[in-house]
C-alpha cells in the first residue's frame, strides 16, 4: 500500500488538464500528505507574488472543511487537509474540488479546479464472513444461486474487477452484467450433488480489484445439500421502476415485488430480501418478507441523491433463489433557500472614492434543481450602490454615485435573494458600510498658551495638569497625539522634567522639583492628528514651582562642638539686660517659610535669661547676685514659620563668674557628667536585678516552708498511735510561804481527739505570767518531751521562795506560815514571782487524775464563757488537787478574778514551749480577745 501512494505522489506533477484566463485545472492523487504542492498559481495564472500579498489573496472553498490552501509568499496550492476521494465523492467520477481565488483592490475571481484521482488503497470486503446454502441434491445441472456480492470502494481500474471459487468440482462462477453497469455474481451448478456422498460442500469466493498490486477479499461458502427442490422462484420482472418524491414521510410504499415457485410445501414458500451491497441502501429502504412490500425507512433527500438502485433477492426453502432489480427516482422540491456568502467585504470607503469601485463580493447559491435553483438578487433603493453579476452565481456591489461622508456617514444596505420556485424561497443580508474622512483639519488647543503651578518636593509620576486639543475630522483622522517638543531647562532636556501622555494630553513630573534651585520653565506642546500625512499645532506651556517648608533653619552661631565645651562669660556685675550672646540661624526656604522665632526651652535658672523673639539675643532679666550658679546652660528652639513648621535646637553653656579660673574650676567636671549619668543607670539597673532575685528566692523559701509543714500536720492527724496527755508543771507562784507547798493553776482545753489539743497555762500573777496561745496545736507526746527540757532550765535558775508574795490566810489552799518579804529577802529585778521547790514528776494515777480534772476543765471553760484569771476564794471543793504536786487545777472560770501582785522591776520573757506542726483545724486567725 505504501508502494501505491508513493507511485501516485509523482503523479501531481501531471496536473494540468486545462488552463485559460482566469481558469485553472489540476489533477492529484488522493491520500496527499499535508503540506504537499498541488501547483503554482502564480505561473499558472500569470500573477506575481506582490499581487497576491497586496490583494489579500484567499481561497474559497465553499465548505466547512478547507483541503488546499494558499502560501501568499510562494504562491503554491498545498495540501492542509488529507483527502480521501471515497469519502468526497464516493462513486462519482471524475471526484473534483472547485475552489475560487480572491483578490481584492481591484476585486478578482479565479476559478481553481482540483481533480482527486484513485488510488488502490482499499481491497473488496465481503458485508458477511460467511454464506451459508441450502441445495437440494435434486438440483440439475445449470442450476444458479446468487452470491452476495464483494463491495470494493475504490473506482475505475482499481475497483473490483473479477472473481474466483475454489474448489471447482461442483460449481463455477459466472458474472451478469446489469443496466446500471454492476455485475451479478452467481454459482452454476456444474455436476450433480450426491447428498450420501457429500452432505456439506466447503468454497472459498475471492474478489479481486485491478489496481497495482493487486488487493483482495475472501469469504467462505458452505453449501448444505438438501433433499429435492427442482425449481427457484422466478420474479414477474427483472427490473421494477417506483418514484418517491423527497421529504416523503417515513413509512412511504413505493411499489411490491412478486416471484413465484413452481414447488409445493416448504419448497413453494418464497421470502425476499435486500441483497444490495450499499449501507445507505439497506438503511433507508426495508421490504416485507412474505409479501414483497418496499417503504421508505429514513427520509430521503434530494440533494444528496437523485435515484436508488435496490438489489432484491426471492428465495424458496430448497435454497432456490431469483433476483431483481427496483430503481427508485427522487423527485425535487423547492425546500431550500438561496444561500448567501459574503467573499469580501470593505468595511470603509473614502468619501472621495471614484463611482464603479467595487465594495463587495457575494456568491448566492441554491441546492435545488431547475428553475428551484435559479436566483434573483435586489437591492434597497435610495442608496449610490448597485449590484453587478461577472456569473451566474457571482454578485459584485459597486458604487454608483459620488460619496458625500458629510451627508451620510454609514449605509445598511440590505440584499435580498429569491429563486424562482413555487413558492419561492427567498434570504436577505445586510451590509453596513462606513465613509471614511479625509484629513482636511488641524487639531486645535482649547486655550492659546498654559500655566499650571506644582509644590516643591512633589512626587514623581504625578500628574500636574493636562492640555486638551479637539479635531473636526472623524475616526483616525480625528485622533489628536500629544507630543512634548524637544527644548531644554538650565541646559537639561525638558524630558528629564515632564512628560506628555500621547493619548490624554496629561503632562506629568518626572521629577521632584526644588523651589530653592528652579522657580520656573517653560515648554511647547504639538497636538497632531492621524491623517496621512497628519496636520498639527502648537502651543505654549509654563511651570510655576511653589516653596514648601521642607528646609528647617540652621544655627550658625554659636557653633556646636561635640568635644569641646563653649561657654558664653556673664560678669556678676552685669546688669538687667546684659547681651550674653546672640543665636544666629537662617532657612533656606522663601517667604513665611524663612520667618525665624527664637523661644528658650529650658534653662537653668529661667527667672535670670530670656530670648528675643525675633532677634535670637540672649540678655539677663535681672540683676546677677552671688547666689546664681556659675554654671548655666539654656538651650533655644529656632522655629520657622511654615506648616508645619520646622525647628533646630541649639545648646548654650554660661558661666556666671567674674574670673576664668572659677569659670574653669566649675567646667572642669562638665563633660564628665555624661558619663557618671550612665554609670548612675547602670548600678540603678543592677541593684534592682538584685532586689527582684532576692524577693522571688523568699517567696519560693516561704512557699517551701508552708507547704513542708503542712505536710507534717497531716501526718501527725492521719496517725492511729494512742496518746497519753501529760501535762508538765508550767506554773506561777499562787502566793504561798517559801516552806509550804506552791499552787499553781492550770487551764486545760480538750477535743474529742486527743492528737489535736488547744493548751493554755496561766497563773496568778500580773506581768510575770507564762501563757501559751490559745492556738496552739500538738500531741501530748511531743508536749511532755518539750517540758522536761524546759524542766531542767528552770530547775538550774531556780531561787529561794519570795516571803513577801503570799495569800491571805482564808484563800490558802494549803497550811500558811509566816514568810519573809520580798524586799527582805532581797528579791531582785528579773526573779520569777513564786518561785520555790520544784515538785516531784508525777506518778501514774496523779496523771490519770490530771486527765480527768483538764477534761473538767475544757467542759467547763466552754459551756461558761470567756476565760478569766482564777480567784482562789473558800470554794475548795472546786479545785483540784494533784498529790505530790503544789500545783492546783481549778474548773470554776467565773471566781477567776485576778490577783493582784507587785511585779518585779524587769521580769523574765515568759518561756516559750516549740510549736508543733499546725493541723487544719488549727489554722484559724487568733481573735481579738485571744490576742488581747
Amino acid at each position: 500500500m505504501s508502494g501505491v501512494v508513493m507511485w501516485y505522489s509523482v503523479l501531481f506533477a501531471f496536473f494540468l488538464l486545462h488552463s485559460a484566463r482566469g481558469q485553472v485545472s489540476y489533477s492529484i492523487p488522493e491520500e496527499m500528505a499535508k503540506g504537499s504542492t498541488v501547483g503554482n498559481i502564480v505561473q499558472d495564472l500569470g500573477l506575481d507574488l506582490q499581487r497576491l500579498r497586496l490583494g489579500k489573496a484567499r481561497i474559497y472553498t465553499g465548505d466547512s472543511t478547507e483541503y488546499i490552501g494558499l502560501n501568499k509568499d510562494t504562491g503554491l496550492l498545498l495540501i492542509k487537509e488529507k483527502m480521501d476521494r471515497e469519502s468526497l465523492c464516493v462513486k462519482t467520477t471524475p471526484c473534483a474540488l472547485h475552489l475560487q481565488l480572491i483578490l481584492e483592490n481591484p476585486m478578482e475571481l479565479y476559478t481553481i479546479t482540483v481533480e482527486i484521482t484513485d488510488i488502490n488503497d482499499n481491497p473488496p470486503s465481503f458485508e458477511k464472513k460467511r454464506i451459508n446454502f441450502q441445495i437440494s441434491e435434486s438440483a440439475v445441472t445449470g442450476a444458479r444461486f446468487m452470491l452476495e456480492g464483494a463491495v470494493d470502494a475504490d473506482v475505475g481500474v482499481n475497483g473490483l474487477q473479477s472473481y474466483s471459487l475454489k474448489p471447482t468440482d461442483h460449481f463455477v462462477l459466472e458474472l451478469l452484467s446489469q443496466p446500471g453497469g454492476d455485475k451479478n455474481v452467481e454459482m452454476v451448478l456444474q455436476r450433480p450433488l450426491d447428498r450420501e456422498n457429500k452432505g456439506v460442500v466447503m468454497l472459498l469466493l475471492t474478489a479481486i480489484d485491478g489496481g497495482d498490486p493487486q488487493l483482495s477479499g475472501t469469504v467462505q461458502i458452505e453449501v448444505t445439500v438438501l433433499d429435492a427442490n427442482d425449481n427457484s422462484p422466478i420474479f414477474t420482472q427483472k427490473v421494477y421502476k417506483a418514484t418517491l418524491t423527497e421529504n416523503a414521510a417515513k413509512g412511504t410504499k413505493l411499489t411490491t415485488v412478486s416471484a413465484t415457485d413452481a414447488d409445493e410445501g416448504s419448497y413453494g414458500q418464497v421470502t425476499y430480501y435486500i441483497s444490495s451491497k450499499e449501507d445507505i441502501v439497506r438503511k433507508m429502504f426495508i421490504i416485507d418478507q412474505h409479501s414483497g412490500e418496499v417503504t421508505l425507512n429514513d427520509l430521503i433527500d434530494f440533494e444528496k441523491a437523485s435515484h436508488y438502485q435496490i438489489d432484491i433477492q426471492a428465495k424458496d426453502q430448497g435454497g432456490l433463489s431469483d433476483s431483481c432489480k427496483l430503481i427508485i427516482d427522487v423527485l425535487d422540491i423547492n425546500d431550500n433557500k438561496p444561500v448567501i456568502n459574503l467573499l469580501s467585504m470593505s468595511n470603509s470607503v473614502s468619501e472621495d472614492s471614484t463611482p464603479g469601485t467595487v465594495v463587495a463580493m457575494m456568491k448566492v447559491d441554491d441546492a435545488d434543481s431547475g428553475v428551484n435553483g435559479q436566483i434573483h438578487c435586489i437591492i434597497n433603493d435610495n442608496i449610490p450602490f448597485a449590484l453587478t453579476s461577472s456569473s451566474s452565481n457571482f454578485i459584485s456591489l459597486r458604487i454608483e454615485q459620488q460619496l458625500d461622508r458629510e451627508k451620510d456617514a454609514e449605509y445598511n444596505i440590505s440584499v435580498t435573494c429569491s429563486d424562482q420556485g413555487v413558492p419561492a424561497l427567498s434570504s436577505s443580508a445586510s451590509l453596513s458600510l462606513q465613509i471614511s474622512d479625509v484629513n482636511d483639519n488641524a487639531p486645535v488647543f482649547e486655550k492659546t498658551n498654559y500655566e499650571a503651578c506644582v509644590v516643591e518636593n512633589n512626587t514623581p509620576g504625578v500628574s500636574i495638569f493636562s492640555v486638551k486639543a479637539s479635531d473636526a475630522d472623524w475616526n483616525q483622522n480625528a485622533r489628536v497625539s500629544y507630543i512634548l517638543e524637544d527644548s531644554t531647562v538650565n541646559g537639561v532636556s525638558v524630558s528629564s522634567y515632564v512628560s506628555v501622555q500621547p493619548d490624554s494630553g496629561v503632562i506629568t513630573a518626572m521629577r521632584s522639583f526644588d523651589y530653592e534651585t528652579l522657580k520656573h520653565f517653560h515648554f511647547r506642546v504639538k497636538a497632531q492628528d492621524g491623517g496621512s500625512p497628519p496636520l498639527s499645532s502648537n502651543v505654549t506651556v509654563k511651570i510655576t514651582i511653589q516653596d514648601q517648608n521642607d528646609n528647617a533653619p540652621q544655627v550658625l552661631y554659636p557653633v556646636q562642638t561635640g568635644g569641646s565645651v563653649v561657654a558664653e562669660i556673664v560678669p556678676r556685675a552685669a546688669d538687667v539686660g546684659y547681651l550674653v550672646t546672640k543665636v544666629v540661624a537662617v532657612d533656606v526656604d522663601s517667604g513665611q517659610n524663612a520667618w525665624l522665632s527664637y523661644k528658650l526651652q529650658k534653662a537653668t535658672d529661667r527667672a535670670l535669661f530670656e530670648v528675643g523673639l525675633q532677634n535670637g539675643e540672649i540678655r539677663t532679666v535681672r540683676q546677677v547676685t552671688d547666689k546664681d550658679a556659675v554654671k548655666q546652660k539654656l538651650t533655644v528652639v529656632v522655629e520657622d514659620n511654615g506648616q508645619p513648621s520646622r525647628s533646630a535646637v541649639v545648646s548654650i553653656n554660661v558661666a556666671v563668674a567674674d574670673s576664668f579660673p572659677e569659670v574653669l574650676s566649675e567646667f572642669t567636671d562638665f563633660t564628665h557628667e555624661k558619663q557618671y549619668n550612665d554609670n548612675l543607670t547602670f548600678y540603678l539597673v543592677l541593684a534592682l536585678a538584685a532586689v527582684s532575685f532576692l524577693f522571688i528566692t523568699c517567696v519560693v523559701v516561704i512557699i517551701s516552708v508552708k507547704i513542708y509543714r503542712w505536710r507534717q500536720s497531716r501526718f501527725l492527724f492521719q496517725s492511729n498511735l494512742p496518746v497519753i496527755p501529760y501535762y508538765p508543771p508550767h506554773y506561777a507562784d499562787t502566793g504561798v510561804t517559801g516552806t509550804l507547798p506552791h499552787g499553781y493553776n492550770y487551764e486545760v482545753c480538750m477535743t474529742t481527739d486527743s492528737r489535736k489539743s488547744d493548751c493554755k497555762f496561766s497563773t496568778l500573777g500580773g506581768q510575770s505570767v507564762l501563757v501559751v496561745d490559745p492556738s496552739f496545736t500538738e500531741t501530748m507526746q511531743h508536749t511532755i518531751k518539750k517540758n522536761n527540757d524546759l524542766k531542767g532550765e528552770y530547775s538550774t535558775s531556780q531561787k529561794p521562795p519570795n516571803s513577801d508574795w503570799r495569800f491571805p490566810p482564808n484563800q490558802r489552799p494549803g497550811p500558811s506560815g509566816a514568810g519573809v518579804r520580798p524586799d527582805e529577802a532581797g528579791a531582785g529585778a528579773g526573779v520569777i514571782a513564786g518561785t520555790g521547790p520544784w515538785p516531784n514528776p508525777p506518778t501514774e494515777a496523779e496523771q490519770l487524775q490530771a486527765l480527768m480534772a483538764a477534761a473538767n476543765a475544757s467542759e467547763a471553760t466552754a459551756t461558761l464563757g470567756p476565760r478569766y484569771n482564777l480567784q482562789y476564794g473558800p470554794e475548795y471543793r472546786q479545785n483540784v488537787y494533784i498529790p505530790g504536786s503544789t500545783a492546783t487545777l481549778t474548773a470554776n472560770p467565773q471566781q477567776q478574778v485576778p490577783q493582784q501582785a507587785l511585779p518585779p522591776p524587769q521580769a523574765l520573757p515568759p518561756a516559750e514551749v516549740p510549736k508543733a506542726a499546725q493541723t487544719p483545724a488549727s489554722k484559724k486567725k487568733p481573735t481579738k480577745k485571744d490576742k488581747k
